[in-house]
């Protein structure tokens, strides 16, 4: 056992040790974004990376690439670790540098309910369990407001949660269209109270065929059509729509049983029948994945060229899309998985061939 009275003694003598205090960063002149094509946009998914030469990198990066727009992550629970009690500072870190950038950010809000806030009958921390009370409904729709009290006139917009017609964003219950669409209404009540200009968005459905009655998803067109008579076209501003293209050209028709990037038209499509056809859809994710073990992915070349295409599909075709954002610029860590081929950087900084090519559409014949 002395091995462990010496690890003991170790980590002591590390705890009494003066630690470092590092200066903040210098952040230079304020940087605008040079581009020709301001649809450009990532989801930059900075939520988990922890040093700020990191989160500045990033978004230098993004800048640097021609996007003129970001999508950051605002987990709830992250920010109010007590009832009425409220930490944005590490938020405000992202969001300033972000703007120091030049960029646009649009925050998407929700995800993982607080502990405080789950009612006893929860499962799990992931998805709207709160939706369970009224009570619980009021507390995301204060955090709402204090968020958006906080950082009025810092955001373009805000979506309200992701994917709930997933089970896993649901607290692992079956998805509830009527129950999210009370939850929106308060809070975009809230929000458009604060700050009458900002664009509140519904959060973005998963793509899915799942019939009514999966344990697992609801369609996403069944979702929204009871989102719409539920009476969130009245609460909202718009919508955030994920429009993956798995293994399938940008061009590939839309149907109603056919999950490919231009489903979107198929969202618009239904906004317009409940008299929302006008409103602004932003694409919050997008893109394609060019693992080579995965039977959804494509070749490298043609992650390019279909990115390439699906964006200028939005900018030229579809009305009212001012943003069309990549999902995921940059992991902080490795996932092992299928998706690091999502991204257009390395956690090390390295950048993709896809990075390259959207820097030169983005950024042709611009003037640094």
């Amino acid at each position: 056992r002395a091995w462990i009275a010496r690890g003991i003694i170790i980590v002591a003598l590390f705890a009494l040790m003066p630690r470092a205090v590092l200066p903040p960063l210098e952040l230079g002149p304020a940087q605008s974004v040079q581009t020709r094509h301001p649809i450009l946009c990532v989801h930059t998914r900075l939520t988990d990376e922890v040093e700020p030469w990191k989160v500045l990198r990033t978004l230098e990066m993004v800048r640097e690439m021609g996007a003129s727009t970001i999508v950051e992550y605002f987990p709830w629970a992250y920010y109010q670790p007590a009832e009425g009690r409220y930490d944005f500072s590490a938020a405000a870190l992202r969001i300033d540098y972000a703007r120091h950038q030049g960029l646009r950010i649009i925050a998407r809000l929700g995800g993982i309910v607080p502990e405080w806030a789950r009612p006893l009958a929860a499962d799990g921390s992931h998805g709207p369990d709160t939706l369970l009370t009224e009570e619980a409904e009021t507390y995301f729709a204060d955090f709402v407001e204090a968020f958006v009290t906080r950082f009025k006139g810092d955001l373009e917009a805000i979506i309200l949660w992701n994917e709930p017609n997933v089970a896993l964003e649901w607290g692992f219950r079956r998805p509830d269209p009527e129950a999210y669409a009370r939850l929106v209404i308060a809070a975009a009540g809230r929000a458009h109270a604060v700050d009458p200009e900002l664009v509140v968005l519904g959060g973005a459905l998963a793509p899915t065929l799942e019939p009514d009655g999966s344990g697992l998803a609801l369609n996403d067109l069944i979702y929204l059509e009871r989102m719409y008579a539920a009476g969130v076209g009245d609460a909202l501003d718009g919508l955030a729509v994920h429009a993956y293209g798995l293994s399938f050209p940008p061009d590939e028709p839309p149907a109603a049983d056919a999950l490919n990037y231009r489903r979107v038209e198929r969202v618009r499509e239904l906004m317009a029948r409940h008299g929302h056809g006008a409103a602004p859809i932003y694409i919050t994710e997008m893109g394609w994945n060019d693992s080579p073990r995965w039977t959804r992915a494509v070749k490298p070349g043609a992650r390019i060229d279909y990115t390439i295409a699906a964006l200028k599909l939005a900018e030229e075709t579809w009305a009212n899309v001012p943003a069309a954002c990549i999902w995921a610029f940059r992991y902080p860590a490795p996932q092992h998985s299928y998706g690091d081929y999502f991204t257009l950087v390395t956690p090390e900084f390295v950048r993709k061939p896809i990075y390259d090519a959207l820097q030169a559409w983005a950024r042709e014949d611009v003037t640094p």
